[in-house]
């Protein structure tokens, strides 16, 4: 029974390894032949949407087709891309691409690492919003493992075609749309030339620049580099510098030159609110760490004043906190007019933009001279401040007796105070101490001036009848008024204003012209002035809803007496003061009219009241009264001397 199994066996042919080897790999390529012939790239979209899914946590699809070419280099390309948006969002996609190609390395797939040596993004749209309902934007996943692991990827160089990135915060009002585009750098990462325009808080903007590798960006701790220029209704921005995590937009470290019409309007733009001022151009170092912003060692003009110092605004509070230290080294008056609610100067040689020059030119036909533009409330209570300003030089060719300041401004809650608010003025001090509570409306304010020493010649430094004159004013002034402009604030303004001078001297020619002692007067002019010693000089108002009342004004001199009495009318910005004089020499030209100081404050006028040549009663009465107020000697030094003082035997 066996043998003939044995002789079958024995039949069956054996073919030699050599031809088995041969029918084995035919056989595999006609599989492979099979597989090619059958085989769709295609059928990987599946497994690859899904994976991005799963780390993203968006939808990921491609719409079109997938394909590889094998070689040396890998390239994967597909079309028609498309990654979904937040859910809160009404965009339903984040990001889209007509085309992505990527070359890829073989043999590191071998130990499961993916090199890519370029990827070229044709037509991809991203699209980044801000979260209206709360911080952070649609950047932020939530699919995919957050821990921190080694990555098992590289990505050389990004090569981006029509590229278009869109940002919008509807809260701020914010949505800019900008056009990318690689620029060829050799072999190493390409940066992209970027222009971008829409609005910016409101406003409208233009963004063109270039930046860094877009690559750049997959790495968090690398600084990100930038070189813009960015310009918002008339503000113009030049910013180079790096950015760290730049879709977050908190830290950075720029470069950053500032220019524009007016410093207001960095409010809608920026959220500071700083007062009116002509046109600017600042360059410094701007920083950024979470929510602190520091612009550092900045140097520019402000209108014709140059400035310079540090600024810092911590965003961290219920309301922002701007601290300034700033100097200046000549400080131009004019520039100032904004934080009393004026234009700027827009005369010849002024800087002003348009539209300062025709709010100056409609302030300057105004018969009014007191600022009326009312302060925004709003503005003083959005954020807080700290402010000290110094400048070394005043430019004040109508008060050429200014010579420095000094300022330290304080705004919390509403609440301002300027304290202290110091000018050198006329080889003496004024220093003010003002309090404003911005919180509702209407403003109330309060405000204490003291003047010490300022020297009169100084005060007057182009008037030839001055020189020669000697004597320091001194005072005190307080007042307390409601309003929402300086205009407001004094119209009904109670309080007190007290200024006194005490020994000097002054011009004789004046003194005669004030008597109208035509002989005296003319004498002088002929034959040369002289100066007449001064024993005192003041003049004490009493101030109520607006109105300045004379309690007591005189001056006394060896030559003349002069005491006066009337108002000011600070609401209607109106003279009326009655000026009495007694020369005390004889003459038989001398009128003794009193001389009656009238008009506005803009056009005041001086003329001699022959109505009043009669009143000798009145002026009687006053002679008792030229003896300074107690709280004004304090002020002054009367002087020693048997001529000292004041008021002589008119005051006994």
């Amino acid at each position: 029974m066996n043998a003939p199994a044995s002789r079958s066996r024995a039949r069956r042919p054996r073919w030699p390894p050599s031809r088995r080897a041969a029918l084995v790999l035919a056989g595999l390529a006609a599989a492979i032949a099979l597989l090619l012939a059958l085989f769709d790239w295609n059928w990987f979209k599946a497994p690859l949407e899904r994976a991005v899914g799963a780390a993203t946590g968006r939808q990921f699809r491609i719409a079109g087709d997938l394909d590889v070419d094998l070689g040396r280099t890998i390239t994967v390309s597909a079309d028609r891309l498309s990654l979904a948006n937040a859910p809160w969002s009404s965009h339903p996609h984040m990001g889209t691409a007509r085309r992505m190609e990527v070359d890829v390395a073989p043999w590191p797939l071998l130990a499961l690492r993916l090199h890519m040596k370029e990827l070229r993004a044709i037509g991809p749209d991203m699209r980044l919003e801000a979260n209206p309902d709360g911080p952070g934007g649609n950047w932020d996943f939530i699919g995919g493992d957050r821990a921190e692991r080694t990555p098992r990827w590289r990505l050389d160089r990004l090569w981006i075609q029509d590229g278009r990135l869109r940002y919008s915060d509807a809260a701020a009002r914010t949505g800019i749309d900008i056009t990318l585009d690689s620029v060829e750098a050799g072999d190493g990462p390409a940066p992209v030339a970027l222009a971008g325009k829409g609005r910016w808080r409101g406003a409208a903007c233009r963004l063109p620049g270039s930046a860094a590798p877009p690559l750049d960006l997959a790495d968090a701790a690398t600084p990100y580099r930038i070189d813009l220029e960015a310009r918002a209704g008339n503000t113009r921005a030049s910013a180079s510098g790096t950015l760290t995590h730049p879709f977050r937009f908190q830290v950075f470290d720029l470069q950053l030159a500032l220019a524009g019409q007016d410093l207001e309007e960095l409010y809608p733009l920026l959220g500071l609110a700083l007062p009116p001022s002509p046109p600017y151009a600042l360059d410094g170092r701007l920083r950024r760490d979470g929510q602190v912003w520091c612009y550092e060692g900045f140097k520019g003009r402000v209108g014709d004043s140059d400035l310079a110092g540090d600024v810092r605004i911590d965003a961290r509070g219920e309301r922002p906190l701007f601290t300034a230290r700033l100097l200046s080294r000549r400080l131009d008056l004019d520039d100032l007019a904004g934080f009393l609610g004026a234009p700027p100067s827009a005369g010849e040689g002024e800087t002003a933009s348009p539209g300062q020059q025709a709010r100056a030119a409609r302030r300057a036909a105004s018969p009014r001279l007191l600022p009326d533009t009312p302060y925004d409330l709003a503005k003083l209570n959005a954020m807080d401040a700290d402010v000290r300003w110094r400048a070394q030089a005043i430019h004040a060719p109508r008060l050429p007796m200014l010579e420095a300041m000094d300022a330290h401004l304080r705004l919390e809650g509403g609440r301002l105070h300027l304290q202290p608010l110091d000018f050198a003025v006329a080889g003496g001090q004024v220093r003010a101490d003002v309090r404003m509570d911005a919180r509702r409306a209407p403003i109330a304010t309060h405000a204490r001036i003291a003047v010490r020493g300022v020297e009169l010649p100084k005060l007057f430094p182009r008037a030839e009848l001055a020189q020669g004159t000697a004597g320091r004013i001194a005072g005190n002034i307080e007042l307390r008024g409601r309003g929402d402009s300086v205009a407001a604030i004094l119209g009904g303004a109670d309080g007190q204003v007290a200024l006194g001078m005490g020994r000097g001297r002054i011009s004789n020619l004046v003194m005669e012209l004030a008597g109208l002692d035509v002989a005296e007067a003319l004498k002088f002019m002929l034959t040369g002035d002289r100066q007449v010693p001064i024993r005192c000089a003041f003049a004490d108002f009493g101030v109520e809803d607006g109105t300045m009342t004379a309690r007591a004004l005189a001056l006394d001199s060896t030559d003349t007496l002069v005491v006066g009495e009337g108002t000011v009318d600070l609401e209607r910005e109106r003279l009326d003061l009655l000026l009495r004089p007694r020369p005390k020499d004889r003459s038989i030209l001398a009128l003794r009219s009193p001389l009656r100081v009238g008009g506005t404050f803009k056009d005041p006028s001086f003329r001699p009241d022959m109505a009043a040549l009669g009143l000798r009663g009145a002026f009687a009465l006053a002679l008792g009264s030229i003896t300074p107020p107690a709280a004004l000697l304090a002020t002054f030094e009367t002087g020693p001397g048997e001529d000292s003082d004041c008021g002589g035997r008119y005051a006994r």
